[in-house]
C-alpha cells in the first residue's frame, strides 16, 4: 500500500471514529445520568476509592459498576487512579450533591424520562415542524409535567435554578440600569436574577412576575419579610394573558424560545402596558454567534422543538419578531463569562 493510500486510510478511520462517537452520544448521557441517580459522585472520594467499596456505597453490583466508571472516565469524567480504584476530577465533582450551581439537577433533567421518547421522534419535528410531546402524552408539554410527570417538574424548576445560578452575577453586571429606577423580570423564576440587580442597585425596585405557585416560591429575599422586600413586588399572573406591570425596563431571561407566536404575544402584551421609552432585554443564546458557543445550544434548540415546537434565533430573526411586535431592536451583545454564552437582545418602546 502507498504511503497516499495509509494516509487516506488513516484520515477515514479517524472520521468513522469520530462519527461512532457522536452516534453512541446517547449512551455517554444514560451513563453520566445513571452514576447520578445511582449517587456514585457522593460515592466517590479526591482520595482514590475501590469500586467495591463504591459498590457497596451505592447498592450496585461492582462488576457492572465498574464498567460504567470505566466507560465515564474515557470520556473525561473520574479518574482511574490505578485499575480498579477511582477518584474524582474537576467534572465528576460538579455533580455532587453539594457541589456549587447544583448541576446534577441539569443532567437529570436533559435527560428525563419523557426525552428518551421525545428524541426518537425528532425526524417527525423536522419533517412537520411541531412539537411531538403533545403526540406521545395527549396534551402540551407543561400540562404533562404538572399533571403526569411532577418528578420531571422538580427537576425542570432545580434546573432552571442551576443555570440561573451559573449566570445571574455576570448578567446583573452586564445590564446597563442607566435611567431605569424600576425593572420587571417576567417569568422571572424564583427571582435570582433580580435579586442581583436589587443587590447591586440599591436605588432599582424590582417586580418578580410569573406564575403564582412559582412566586410564591420565590427566594427569601424577595420577599415582604425580606431584605428587599421594600423594593420588590411578587406579581402572579401568566405573560400570555397579559404583563400589568409599568416598568422602565422589562426583562424576559429565556423565555423567547417557544413557537414564536407566543412570543410574539408577550411582547406585544408589553407593548400594551408599557410607556413609550421603556426598554425591553431579552437575555439568550444567539444561534449565529461563534460556532464552538453553539455546540450544546444548538441541540438544546432541537429539544425545545420537540417539546413546546419552539426554537432559539439568529440576531436577524429577533429583529423580525421585534419589528412584527412594533418594537425597535437597539443593539445585542454577549455576556462573557456564561455558559452557555447569553446575549443582551435590546429593544424600545417607540414613542
Amino acid at each position: 500500500m502507498s504511503v497516499m493510500a495509509q494516509d487516506d486510510q488513516s484520515a477515514a478511520m479517524e472520521l468513522v471514529g469520530r462519527l461512532e462517537h457522536l452516534a453512541v452520544g446517547a449512551g455517554v448521557a444514560a451513563a453520566l445520568q445513571a452514576a447520578v441517580r445511582l449517587g456514585v459522585p457522593e460515592a466517590v472520594g479526591d482520595d482514590p476509592t475501590e469500586v467495591s467499596e463504591v459498590a457497596t456505597r451505592t447498592g450496585a453490583v461492582p462488576g457492572p459498576l465498574g464498567r460504567l466508571l470505566r466507560a465515564l472516565e474515557r470520556q473525561g469524567v473520574f479518574e482511574e487512579a490505578s485499575p480498579g480504584r477511582y477518584r474524582h476530577n474537576a467534572l465528576s465533582r460538579l455533580l455532587r450533591d453539594d457541589a456549587p450551581y447544583g448541576l446534577k439537577h441539569l443532567v437529570l433533567w436533559l435527560g428525563a424520562p419523557w426525552t428518551w421518547q421525545a428524541w426518537p421522534l425528532l425526524d417527525e419535528a423536522v419533517r412537520d415542524g411541531k412539537a411531538v410531546v403533545p403526540e406521545i402524552f395527549g396534551k402540551d408539554f407543561y400540562s404533562y409535567l404538572t399533571q403526569d410527570a411532577p418528578e420531571s417538574a422538580r427537576l425542570f424548576d432545580k434546573a432552571m435554578t442551576a443555570v440561573s445560578s451559573l449566570s445571574s452575577r455576570q448578567v446583573a453586571g452586564a445590564i446597563d440600569l442607566t435611567g431605569a429606577d424600576s425593572v420587571v423580570d417576567i417569568a422571572g423564576g424564583q427571582g435570582h436574577l433580580l435579586r442581583t440587580l436589587l443587590a447591586r442597585h440599591p436605588h432599582v425596585r424590582g417586580t418578580l412576575f410569573d406564575l403564582a405557585d412559582t412566586v410564591a416560591d420565590a427566594v427569601p429575599e424577595l420577599r415582604a419579610d425580606g431584605a428587599y422586600g421594600d423594593r420588590c413586588r411578587l406579581v402572579p399572573g401568566d405573560c400570555l394573558d397579559g404583563v400589568p406591570v409599568k416598568a422602565d425596563l422589562y426583562i424576559l431571561k429565556n423565555i423567547l424560545d417557544w413557537p414564536d407566536e407566543n412570543s410574539l404575544r408577550v411582547l406585544k402584551n408589553i407593548g400594551a402596558t408599557a410607556a413609550p421609552g421603556a426598554r425591553i432585554l431579552v437575555i439568550d443564546s444567539v444561534m449565529d454567534a461563534d460556532p464552538e458557543e453553539m455546540r450544546v445550544t444548538s441541540v438544546i434548540d432541537l429539544f425545545m422543538l420537540l417539546n413546546v415546537g419552539g426554537q432559539r434565533h439568529t440576531r436577524r430573526e429577533f429583529e423580525a419578531l421585534f419589528e412584527k411586535a412594533g418594537l425597535e431592536l437597539t443593539g445585542t451583545e454577549a455576556v462573557s463569562g456564561t455558559f452557555p454564552t447569553l446575549h443582551l437582545v435590546q429593544a424600545i418602546i417607540p414613542g
